[in-house]
């Protein structure tokens, strides 16, 4: 029952943190950012909130800082707009995925390309 509950919180939680990064966070180091994933506890303590940002290596680091530094303000936000005894405490990560995904294909393409051989 609780995998259900921290389901749902996950992805109210990506919506609404959406809204948040692209509308309320003023912080200069903090870029083009989109939440792909949202990963709660089955006791939903904690959060783990997965993240892309466009831009150079430094931009990205530059990013996470200010969401680390904006970390309380976030939480608040989640808090007034979720109804919950306690708001989880949120964890930001790089999402590797896509650039795992996209380094996959490079390599895969250049196995296959006739032309490189």
């Amino acid at each position: 029952m609780s995998n259900i509950r921290s389901t749902r919180v996950a992805e109210q939680m990506k919506k609404e943190l959406g809204d948040i990064l692209s509308r309320k966070i003023k912080d200069p180091r903090v870029g083009f950012v989109t939440v792909t994933d949202v990963r709660v506890t089955g006791d939903l303590q904690q959060a783990k909130v997965y993240i892309t940002v466009l831009g150079t290596e430094e931009q990205k680091q530059d990013t996470l800082k200010g969401l680390t530094k904006a970390n309380g303000f976030i939480r608040s936000e989640i808090g007034k707009r979720i109804r919950l005894r306690k708001t989880p405490e949120i964890l930001f990560e790089f999402d590797e995925t896509i650039e795992r995904g996209n380094r996959i294909e490079h390599l895969l393409h250049e196995i296959n390309d006739p032309s490189d051989g």
